[in-house]
């Protein structure tokens, strides 16, 4: 199985939410992530994941989403999708003064389209969500290219894509309104839309029939709208992901 603040985010949001294939399954397994964070002095992220994976003919989940297949064959998948999307800015996980003056950002719930197309060469993931819970009335997008490569128990996916963001969810996450900016010294900024490209990989390696170990990893290259934020110190983030899985 794309900041765990963007765990999901990025390789959990997005390469967790999509596989290529539609064999009824079930796995359940034990991680942990590590995730650096594009805020100014802030506490990069280490914690456990859970593994909880479901495939039928209908329906899906996988991790932090789930959904449910308008259409689904050997070539295509289309699914209406709902996900959690753990970004989130706390205050006190900064060390740096002025960031500590801000607005809390939340985590929220996302929900919409995604749609596979599989070829010889590899698979096609797009997908388009906006935000339920109206935190930031934001949308969210990501398109990749992937190639799985199997050999024996080996399996290797390397990708490459783009994440797009709207004003308003970047705004919300990376924006300093004028309140904050009084209160904490730093210049107001209002983000727009972005393009974030990413590069990404996931091996895994079966143990047996059913015990599966794996990792995978994300590194997305940020936007200069996010990147010129006063909250931001970053060029980059980065997803280090491991764990263990058992299919029943």
């Amino acid at each position: 199985m794309t900041n765990i603040k963007r765990v999901a985010l990025g390789v959990l949001t997005a390469a967790c939410a999509f596989t290529a294939n539609a064999e009824n399954t079930f796995t359940l397994g034990a991680g942990v992530g590590a995730v650096e964070s594009p805020y100014k002095q802030y506490d990069n992220l280490v914690m456990p994941i859970p593994v909880i994976t479901y495939e039928s003919d209908n329906f899906w989940f996988r991790g932090i989403g789930g959904g449910y297949y308008l259409w689904n064959d050997a070539a295509d998948q289309l699914s209406v999708t709902a996900f959690y999307l753990p970004w989130e800015f706390k205050p006190k996980d900064s060390d740096n003064n002025q960031l500590r003056q801000l607005d809390k950002r939340r985590t929220t719930m996302m929900a919409g389209l995604s749609w596979i197309h599989n070829t010889d060469y590899g698979f096609l993931r797009a997908a388009l969500s906006g935000d339920v819970l109206d935190n930031s009335n934001g949308l969210l997008g990501d398109v990749g290219w992937l190639y799985n490569y199997n050999r024996g128990a080996l399996s290797l996916t390397p990708g490459i894509g783009v994440e797009w963001a709207s004003a308003n969810l970047n705004d919300y996450y990376y924006g300093v309104s004028r309140s904050e900016a009084r209160r904490s010294g730093l210049k107001s900024y209002e983000a727009d839309n972005s393009w974030n490209p990413y590069l990404e990989l996931t091996v895994s390696y079966r143990l047996t029939d059913s015990w599966t170990v794996y990792g995978t990893g994300r590194y997305t290259h940020l936007s200069d709208e996010v990147k010129d934020s006063p909250m931001v110190d970053k060029s980059w983030g980065g997803l280090l992901s491991t764990g263990i899985t058992y299919r029943f």
